[in-house]
């Protein structure tokens, strides 16, 4: 068997292990079968990037799947330079938060099924990257789509969790209905799912333009957006982005793996994976660049207000998703891939460090009611500040790299949007420093604000979660050093090894431009950590004031420019309305019920008729028979 195929079907191996026997005979030792699976899959990924590195492709069918005509599916898998980086992040990341877990869901009464479902999702995230056509693709897809579902309401018997559940479940399928459809358009188009063929023949219908609801649509365009709008839902972009806040009421390492370092990228994978149809369609990049400068600018607007540690940060992944988008909407889809891959490790971290103030805090996640905290738990503190100085872009740390080749390649790049992007992307950096400071300011700063039992308690967290934070640390910081771009002596060896799969956008400025660009961005993000430490260290009273001066802005903000409730006035109510008074008024009860229950009752009502033929009375069952045989030769002599 090939080496590579174990790197999806352990984790699927420790899977069954556990929810079969997990909960009767491994118990609390349930989470060795998931951290040794996970581990050897991290070990033949690190093999299998060696031999991609070497020049070797790997592109085979392991059998098949699905035959019926001319349509034909197989679990396959694609192992190339864009395969090995996401298998890169989806095991280094899955391996440090399966030993963080241990620690923090320590002595939870679900504790086997827990990992079991973990263990789940990284399989369904390794079989989506690691596919070599479209259907094994929306199979891994829909599979993280159920796990997310499965541990977003782990805590099943809490009302929040359960509905944030079914809220993430549900509004994925508006985005997954159109990628559907996108991938039917895909084999109607080149008669065949998988990708070689499909990006090998899509220059040949550059041009084509086919009917759609009355109207001529160039067909690229269709197809791209079909897909994107997967991307949307999954990577909760707007407008499908409200799922991704209210699932951080799944357990802290949930909302690190799943919805900060592995399945939220999964849309901007779709987009670098389908790059030559996407580079078909400047109407389609301009789409993907909008969405994502949008909801950047966006996101970060409201993480300004909140104060639930873990809804900022999950505010925080859905601008740096955007980002992402953006990078991919201006045909720089390297420079999102590598924001992917450094934003994998510090968006982790963060989330693991919010848990481990969560530990500390016996639950507590309003940073209004922390402070103070640096003494008690200094390896969560200089673990998250190093993750916050590389999500605001500080030079050195992994975040300035990745971030700044968006930026530089957005400003000279060919898209027509690309200068406006630029200025947005600009903006959202220094809004992206002030927030994450904000954070850290509030929370490890300044006199605790807590309860004095909360204080009592404060303590660091255990060795099995300090240990996870420090290597995610070291990543946060050292991961966008592989990208370093030649303007500053680099080699930018990670584009130069994602060159083969995705090309290269060619930058059109000066050296002098880039400097520009560099020096804006790193300018908004030392003048975002300013602007906080002037706020929240210095002038504690400015932010209280402006909140009363700008009520309107500030009720918005804190509101999230009011789109759940937005939803639930032209989609929820009338959907529960239809439900009770069509569903359930009409169809269930007047017609559904009337044939369940009407047929019984029909058949009581004959029965009852017809019980009263049995009298029991000899002489009256002789009397019928004797006028039933009198009907017989009547009816005979009558023919």
């Amino acid at each position: 068997m090939n080496n590579y195929l174990l790197i999806p079907f352990l984790p699927l191996a420790a899977f069954l292990i556990n929810i079969l026997f997990g909960r009767k005979y491994l118990k609390e030792n349930s989470h060795w079968v998931s951290i040794l699976a996970v581990a050897g899959s991290w070990i033949v990924t690190v093999i299998t990037l060696l031999d991609v590195l070497s020049g070797k492709i790997i592109n085979e069918d392991l059998y098949s799947w699905i035959v019926s005509g001319e349509f034909k599916a197989s679990v396959g898998f694609l192992i190339d330079q864009l395969t090995v980086v996401m298998l890169i992040v989806v095991t280094t990341c899955s391996a440090l938060i399966h030993i963080y877990s241990i620690g923090y869901m320590r002595g939870d009464k679900g504790y086997y099924r827990f990992f079991a479902y973990l263990s789940l999702f990284t399989f369904c995230m390794l079989m989506l990257v690691m596919a070599n056509n479209f259907l094994q693709l929306y199979f891994g897809w829909e599979g993280v789509g159920l796990c997310s579902y499965f541990l977003i309401g782990y805590y099943f018997d809490k009302k929040s969790a359960s509905d944030a559940g079914k809220k993430a479940f549900i509004v994925n399928r508006f985005g997954d209905f159109g990628f559907g459809l996108g991938i039917i358009m895909i084999f109607l188009t080149f008669g065949t799912a998988y990708y070689a063929p499909v990006f090998s023949q899509a220059k040949n219908f550059a041009a084509q333009t086919v009917n759609f609801l009355g109207y001529d649509v160039h067909l690229m365009t269709l197809i791209a957006l079909l897909l994107f709008c997967g991307s949307i839902g999954k990577s909760a972009q707007m407008p499908l982005h409200v799922w991704l806040p209210d699932a951080m009421e799944g357990p802290t390492p949930v909302s690190a793996l799943i919805h900060a370092a592995t399945m939220v990228t999964a849309g901007v994978f779709l987009v670098a994976r389908c790059s030559p149809i996407f580079s078909l369609s400047e109407t389609a990049l301009t789409v993907v660049a909008l969405t994502g400068a949008i909801t950047a600018l966006f996101a970060a607007t409201i993480a300004l207000v909140q104060k639930d540690i873990k809804r900022i940060i999950a505010y925080s992944t859905i601008s740096q998703l955007g980002y992402m988008f953006l990078a991919a909407g201006v045909g720089a889809y390297g420079a999102g891939v590598f924001h992917l891959y450094t934003h994998s490790f510090f968006k982790a971290l963060l989330f693991l460090c919010a848990g481990s103030v969560m530990h500390a805090m016996s639950g507590e996640l309003d940073i209004q009611k922390m402070g103070g905290l640096k003494k008690y738990m200094p390896i969560t503190y200089w673990t998250m500040l190093f993750a916050s100085l590389s999500i605001a872009g500080m030079p050195g740390f992994a975040g300035f790299f990745s971030k700044d080749e968006i930026l530089w390649l957005a400003y000279s790049g060919q898209s027509p949007v690309g200068k406006f992007v630029w200025v947005i992307g600009a903006l959202v950096a220094f809004l992206t420093a002030f927030y994450s400071f904000r954070l850290i300011f509030l929370t490890f700063h300044g006199k605790f604000r807590g309860t004095h039992e909360q204080e009592h308690h404060l303590h660091e967290s255990p060795k099995t979660m300090t240990v996870p934070l420090i290597l995610l640390c070291i990543g946060a910081v050292a991961s966008g050093w592989v990208g370093i771009p030649h303007l500053l002596g680099g080699g930018a060896h990670f584009m130069e090894f994602l060159k083969p799969v995705l090309g290269h956008s060619e930058a059109n400025a000066t050296h002098t431009e880039e400097w520009m660009v560099m020096a804006i961005s790193t300018i908004a993000g030392f003048s975002g950590i300013g602007l906080a430490a002037l706020f929240y260290l210095v002038k504690t009273d400015i932010p209280v004031r402006l909140a009363q001066k700008f009520n309107t802005v500030y009720k918005t903000l804190w509101n999230k420019y009011y789109v759940d409730e937005l939803y639930s006035f032209i989609i929820v109510r009338p959907a529960i309305w239809t439900a009770k008074n069509i569903l359930i008024g009409i169809t269930d009860a007047r017609i559904i019920e009337a044939v369940v229950n009407g047929v019984p009752k029909g058949l009581g009502e004959f029965s009852r008729i017809l019980r009263k033929v049995q009298t029991g009375l000899v002489q009256r069952y002789a009397a019928i028979m004797a006028l039933g045989l009198l009907i017989i030769v009547a009816y005979m002599l009558w023919r």
